[in-house]
């Protein structure tokens, strides 16, 4: 192996063994860091590709702190143990590690988590640079269209919202003394849509005067150093009287990131870039907007040297890709901050043939964004091949997948082409990937990992060329924990992944979603509703709508077909709530570590607390009753204290 791996741990039997491994299967490993402080001067000097990474370590700064480091090195990192409390883990997760590997290490999964993680980064890498081409495409047309400052910072907007979350920027011009020049204030209210504040307009809406609001603009220049807060830091670090929290209270903003942007002359302007999401901003933004900065100042600097018109209105980004992100959201109905969100997230992996894994509950509308994806990708004139893994019996994946030769079983009476060969070139979506068999997921992921599929019965192998796609309501997480699905694919789907939120979490998107389907449903039926009356709308507001959109969706044609006139005010009853233990788990919310606990306690609870012999925890579990205890004594369960026996 050529791979350079660092290990940052300060246990050294646990080093020690995690260095054997490695060496036995020829990477090159690094002097080993005990701390972060050394750790940072060894990626210094001998450059590694990897890091595998404690979590807890001796000093003030933990795994979690250089893991920020790390990735705005762009260097892939594993943590090496999840052995912490929520708190620590969720810390950990945000940072977006390649894995986890738990103590104590056995030699199988640490080599299958660096393949994971060397595939992983791979896949990451060619992602960012097409995306980050891209940007610098969007940048150099800005730098020649670039007329007035108003329009160029809407579209410098336009061209760093796939790259950096904004719900809303401010931008404060300062002259070469450092006095405020103007205030720029941009509101996002849709997916490409943006209103300009006036400053008469911030005033009124902040409760404010133009002298305060100066004074609060030069304040903000107080202390001008790049920097981003979320939520907890954010409250923190500003007082009611700033520019910052005067802006985030008025719009309902929680995240900030701060940017100066020096011209030439002294004059600079203060970009704050603001978002609704409570933990948003990260060490990866920063370096975004400082790799692509003098590109930003370059465009008004353009501004300058041409006799600009102030009649022009609006200067697209680039209308093509617009046009486009129009037409593939057509049938995508929302604007709150969620959904946005994903539409951004869209935007941001269309162009590339990065896998996508879209996760979310049943009825909340993952088909559409598989759509929308291959429709914004350069698959586009191909094929774009559906395959609900749930409706495929077990028998009949394999040849449904990879097709079959004639006389390859009884029934097979011709060749039979399958959904590899005829998504080649385009996108093959994998829905309700959660329900494939486990058996059936190792061929599958042979086909992901060589690029061939072989048909059933054939003799040589399909080179294919396929971007993949795949879909699930199912906690994949808890299915890797339960032993239900391999953690090798499930890494391999889990390249970008990508959330959509349930309807009673983006409820602000239901008067347009209602309007949406009645629209429809009214030329389907051949109606002309206008709409719900206000007490029907409460009602429908205060539903809670376990069945997501689809059940929005139906209730609404149900709605159209009952009632006639103009106004629907008639209403039928809502289907009754599932309990709260029979719907789908919220994916992804818990770590692989909480989900092992709670299966052992449940196995043990099953056994009245006993381990070993017939019938025992260790039994059920597969496990040798030492490695069992081993795995006690970690997780912090102690079978005396919780079970009587």
């Amino acid at each position: 192996m050529n791979e350079k791996i660092l290990i940052v741990e300060d246990q050294f039997i646990e080093a020690n063994n995690l260095q054997i491994i490695l060496e036995k299967a020829e990477y090159r490993v690094c002097t080993i860091a005990r701390n972060v402080p050394e750790a940072l001067l060894i990626i210094e000097e001998e450059k590694p590709d990897l890091v595998l990474l404690d979590i807890l370590l001796d000093g003030e700064l933990t795994g979690i702190d250089l893991a920020w480091v790390l990735k705005e090195k762009n260097i892939a990192f594993i943590y090496l143990s999840a052995n912490s409390n929520k708190d620590i883990l969720e810390s950990a997760k945000a940072t977006k590690p390649y894995g986890f590997l738990v103590k104590p290490f056995r030699k199988k999964d640490v080599l299958v988590a660096l393949n994971i993680a060397h595939y992983l980064h791979e896949q990451h890498q060619e992602s960012l640079m097409r995306r980050e081409s891209g940007l610098s495409d969007q940048l150099n047309q800005l730098v020649e269209d670039a007329i007035d400052p108003e329009q160029n910072l809407l579209a410098l907007i336009r061209a760093l919202k796939p790259y950096l979350p904004v719900d809303f920027m401010a931008a404060v011009m300062f002259d070469e003394n450092h006095e405020p020049v103007n205030i720029y204030t941009y509101n996002r209210i849709g997916y490409d849509e943006y209103q300009r504040i006036s400053k008469s307009a911030l005033i009124s809406l902040s409760n404010t005067n133009e002298r305060k609001l100066t004074r609060m603009q030069k304040g903000s220049y107080t202390n001008k150093f790049n920097r981003f807060y979320n939520q907890s830091s954010f409250n923190q670090g500003f007082n009611s009287g700033t520019l910052e929290q005067v802006l985030a209270t008025t719009f309902g903003l929680n995240s900030l990131m701060i940017q100066l942007l020096p011209l030439t002359e002294g004059e600079e302007y203060l970009l704050l870039f603001f978002s609704k999401g409570p933990d948003v901003y990260h060490s990866e933004h920063p370096a975004i907007f400082n790799r692509w900065k003098t590109l930003m100042a370059k465009s008004f600097e353009q501004i300058k040297l041409r006799e600009a018109s102030r009649l022009v209105t609006e200067i697209p980004l680039d209308g093509r890709q617009r046009a486009e992100a129009v037409s593939a959201f057509k049938r995508i109905v929302g604007s709150s901050h969620a959904m946005l969100n994903v539409l951004d997230q869209i935007m941001m992996i269309s162009k590339t043939d990065t896998t996508v894994l879209v996760l979310g509950e049943s009825g909340t509308g993952k088909e559409r964004i598989v759509d929308a994806i291959h429709q914004l990708s350069s698959r586009n004139r191909k094929p774009l091949i559906k395959v609900n893994c749930a409706a495929l019996p077990e028998e009949l994946i394999e040849s449904e997948l990879f097709g079959h030769e004639k006389g390859a079983f009884t029934g097979a009476t011709e060749r039979r082409v399958g959904k590899f060969e005829q998504a080649d070139g385009g996108t093959l979506f994998l829905d309700e990937i959660g329900e494939m068999p486990y058996e059936s997921q190792v061929k599958l992921l042979r086909a992901l990992q060589e690029k061939e599929i072989e048909r059933v019965g054939g003799i040589y192998p399909i080179k294919i060329n396929v971007r993949i796609i795949a879909a699930t309501n199912r906690n994949l997480e808890q299915e890797v924990a339960a032993g239900k699905f391999r953690m090798d694919l499930y890494y391999r789907l889990h390249v970008f992944p990508i959330f959509l939120p349930s309807l009673k979490d983006r409820k602000d998107d239901i008067p347009e979603l209602v309007r949406f389907f009645l629209n429809d449903y009214n030329k389907v039926h051949g109606k002309q509703l206008k709409g719900f009356s206000s007490d029907a709308m409460e009602q429908i507001m205060s539903h809670t709508w376990p069945g997501n959109i689809r059940e929005l969706e139906h209730f609404v044609e149900r709605s159209v077909l009952l009632n006639d006139g103009h106004v629907i005010e008639r209403l039928e009853p809502f289907r009754k709530e599932k309990n709260t233990k029979e719907t789908t788990s919220p994916v992804i919310h818990k770590s692989l570590e909480e989900i092992e606990t709670e299966h052992i306690l449940a196995v043990l609870e099953s056994c009245n607390g006993r381990i070993s012999g017939r019938g025992g925890a260790a039994e059920i579990l597969g496990l040798n009753v030492s490695t069992l205890n081993s795995r006690l004594k970690k997780l912090g369960i102690s079978k005396e204290k919780t079970f009587k026996v």
